[in-house]
C-alpha cells in the first residue's frame, strides 16, 4: 500500500496498525492514541510520528480518502483511520439504525395494544412498577427498531414470548412472518427450548411457528467468503426480526443483516450490554446502548406510550429517538437482590475492586467465593472444587443424565495456554478422573477419544444439526458390545442422539473451557481461573461474563493483582459507531 500510496513510511506503519486494530476487535486506528509511542518492535521504525505531521502525511496519499472517498484506508476528522470496508460498515450501520429509530411502523389501536398487554401482563403483587417487560414490548410494538438489554435473569426471552404473542392477537388473521436469530448454534437453540418452555398461557402464540437461525445460516453464506444469499437487493421476506445475545455479534455481521431486511420491517436487539464483545472487530451492542438514557423516554414517546400501557411511564427530558428505543431490564428472578453474587455482580460493573473483593472475601451466603491463600492452599481448593463438581462415573449411565450433569459444573479459563489455561486444566482434570475411575482410559484409536469425554463442537454442522457451543458426551458403543465410543447430543427439544465421532466437525475436550466460548450457556457452579500476573486478556467485561454463567454458586481462583487489573480493566474498542448514533455526549 505505501508503495501504490507513495506514503512512505507514514502511511506503512498507519495501514499496519490499523489492520492489527482490526485484529484486535477495534473498528479503526485512533491516531491520536499512538502518536509519539515508542513501539515494541524496533523494526517497525522504533516511534510513531507526532499526531499533526502524521495526518498530514496520510492526507497527501492517494490511498488515503477522507469520509465518503472509496479509498483503501479512510481517515476521518477526528482522528480515526479506517479500513474502507469497516468505515463501509459503521457508516451503513448508524445510517439504518437512525433510520429506523425515527420511523414508527404502521400505527395499532392504541385501546386494542392496551386490553392485549394487560391480558400478557397481569398485575403481580410483588412486581416491579412500572413493569419494565411491560414497557419494552410496547415500544416493540410502537418502533421498527428497538433494543432490550439486561442482564442475566431479568426475563429477556420470556419478554421476546410476550411480544410475538402481542404480535399474533393484533395480526388480525394475517400472521405477521417472524424471524428469530443469534449469532451461534449454542445460543439459537436455548432462545428456541427457552420460547418453547414458557409458550403457555393464554392467547400465546406457539413459539414454534417462528424459526430461530444462526445468523449465518439466516442470511445464506455463498461459499466460504463473506458475501451472502440475502442483501439488500435480495431481501428476507420477514415483517419482525428478533436477535438474541447481540453482544456477541460483530459490525460486519450486524450490517450485513440490516442491509437484508426489508425497509418496513421491525428489528429487536436483545442482549446483555456488559458481556464479553464479539470476537470479531467491534462493540455493537455496547455503542448502540451507550447514549440510553436510564431516567426515560422523551415526554412525546412517553405520552403515546401511556396511552398504549394506560399507566404513566419514566420521563427525560433529554431522551431522543434513539433512547426511546431502548428498554433495560434489571429486576432479576435469578439472584436475590442482595445475594452476594447479586452484590459482587454490581460491584465489578461498577468498576469497584475493592468492594468486589471485600465481598469475595466476606463469602456471606456461599453464592460467590473467593480461592486465595498461598499456592499450596489455591491448589488444594482447587482440586477440591474440581472433586466435588465432576464427583459422577461419567462412564456408564442414561447420556442425558450425564449431560445434566455437566451442565451442573464447569471450569472457566481466561486464557486458553498455560499453566492456568484450558488446556493445561482439561489435562489436569483428566489424570485426576482417570485415577478416580471416573472415566476411560485416554488412549485410543476412535475420534471421539475416550468414554467420559465431554466434547464442545467449535464449527456448525448443518447436516448433523451440530452447531458451535454444543456439548456432547462419548460413552462405550453399544452396537460395538461397548468397545469404542459414541458421541450423544440433546437434540431439539428433550431427545437425545448418537453421533459417531468420526463424523464430528471440529470439537475439542470441555471440562474446562474459555470464558469466550462459555457465552450462550449456563451452569449451576463456575469455577473460575485467572492467570497469577495480569494479562491484556483480563477485563470487567470477562469477570461478568464468567460470572453471569452462574445460575447458583461461582468460586473464583485469582491473586489479587490479577483480579483488580481485570475489574479496574473495561474493553473499550476504539470505533465511530457510537459518536455516529448519539453525538460527542454519547
Amino acid at each position: 500500500m505505501a508503495r501504490l500510496g507513495g506514503g512512505g513510511e507514514p502511511l506503512r506503519l498507519a495501514a499496519a496498525l490499523a489492520s492489527r486494530a482490526c485484529a484486535e476487535g477495534h473498528v479503526c486506528l485512533d491516531l491520536a492514541a499512538w502518536a509519539g509511542r515508542v513501539l515494541d518492535d524496533p523494526r517497525a521504525g522504533g516511534r510513531c510520528p507526532e499526531l499533526g505531521a502524521w495526518i498530514a502525511d496520510l492526507r497527501e496519499s492517494p490511498v488515503v480518502g477522507r469520509p465518503g472517498e472509496r479509498r483503501p484506508l479512510v481517515l476521518d476528522d477526528r482522528g480515526r483511520l479506517y479500513l474502507f470496508r469497516y468505515w463501509d460498515y459503521e457508516t451503513r450501520l448508524a445510517a439504518e439504525i437512525q433510520r429506523r429509530a425515527s420511523d414508527p411502523p404502521e400505527p395499532f389501536d392504541p385501546l386494542r395494544v392496551r386490553a392485549v398487554l394487560d391480558r400478557l401482563f397481569p398485575p403481580q403483587a410483588a412486581g416491579e412498577r412500572p413493569d419494565r417487560q411491560k414497557i419494552a414490548v410496547a415500544v416493540c410494538l410502537l418502533k421498527r427498531f428497538a433494543v432490550i438489554a439486561g442482564g442475566p435473569g431479568t426475563g429477556k426471552t420470556h419478554t421476546i414470548g410476550r411480544l410475538l404473542a402481542a404480535l399474533g392477537e393484533l395480526a388480525d388473521g394475517q400472521r405477521p412472518r417472524i424471524l428469530l436469530a443469534a449469532p451461534t448454534g449454542k445460543a439459537a437453540a436455548r432462545l428456541k427450548e427457552s420460547l418453547a418452555r414458557g409458550e403457555r398461557g393464554p392467547g400465546r402464540r406457539p413459539s414454534g411457528e417462528a424459526e430461530v437461525f444462526t445468523l449465518h445460516r439466516l442470511l445464506g453464506p455463498e461459499g466460504e467468503g463473506p458475501r451472502f444469499r440475502h442483501h439488500a437487493g435480495n431481501p428476507l421476506a420477514v415483517d419482525l426480526m428478533v436477535v438474541d445475545e447481540v453482544s456477541m455479534v460483530d459490525l460486519a455481521l450486524m450490517a450485513k443483516l440490516l442491509d437484508a431486511l426489508p425497509p418496513l420491517s421491525r428489528l429487536v436487539l436483545v442482549g446483555d450490554r456488559d458481556q464479553l464483545a464479539s470476537v470479531e472487530a467491534g462493540s455493537v451492542l455496547g455503542d448502540i446502548c451507550r447514549g440510553m438514557s436510564p431516567a426515560g423516554f422523551s415526554p412525546a414517546f412517553a405520552a403515546a406510550l401511556e396511552e398504549v400501557l394506560g399507566e404513566p411511564v419514566p420521563v427525560a427530558g433529554g431522551a431522543g429517538r434513539l433512547s426511546d428505543c431502548m428498554v433495560e431490564l434489571r429486576l432479576s428472578r435469578r439472584f436475590a437482590g442482595e445475594s452476594a453474587i447479586a452484590r459482587l455482580s454490581r460491584a465489578i460493573r461498577a468498576g469497584e475492586a475493592g468492594a468486589a473483593l471485600a465481598e469475595l472475601r466476606r463469602g456471606a451466603d456461599g453464592s460467590a467465593c473467593w480461592i486465595a491463600g498461598d499456592p499450596r492452599e489455591r491448589e488444594r481448593a482447587l482440586d477440591e472444587w474440581i472433586e466435588a463438581g465432576y464427583r459422577c462415573d461419567f462412564t456408564r449411565g442414561e447420556p442425558a443424565a450425564l449431560l445434566a450433569e455437566l451442565d451442573r459444573f464447569k471450569v472457566l479459563c481466561a486464557l486458553r495456554r498455560g499453566p492456568e489455561g484450558v488446556e493445561a486444566l482439561n489435562a489436569r482434570i483428566e489424570q485426576r478422573l482417570l485415577r478416580a475411575g471416573r472415566i476411560g482410559g485416554l488412549a485410543g484409536g476412535d475420534r471421539g477419544g475416550y468414554a467420559g469425554r465431554p466434547v464442545l463442537i467449535l464449527r456448525n454442522d448443518y447436516r448433523l444439526r451440530l452447531f458451535n457451543g454444543d456439548i456432547g458426551i462419548c460413552l462405550p458403543d453399544a452396537t460395538r458390545g461397548g468397545e469404542g465410543v459414541t458421541a450423544f447430543f440433546r437434540d431439539a427439544g428433550s431427545g437425545i442422539r448418537a453421533v459417531p465421532p468420526f463424523l464430528l466437525p471440529e470439537h475439542e475436550t470441555v471440562w474446562a473451557m474459555t470464558v469466550h466460548k462459555s457465552q450462550g450457556s449456563e451452569f449451576d457452579d463456575i469455577l473460575l481461573i485467572l492467570p497469577e500476573r495480569d494479562s491484556p486478556v483480563l477485563s470487567r467485561e470477562l469477570l461478568y461474563t464468567a460470572l453471569t454463567r452462574a445460575r447458583r454458586r461461582i468460586a473464583l481462583c485469582a491473586t489479587e493483582e490479577a483480579f483488580r487489573s481485570a475489574v479496574n480493566r473495561p474493553l473499550r474498542r476504539t470505533s465511530g459507531l457510537r459518536e455516529a448514533l448519539w453525538g460527542e455526549e454519547g
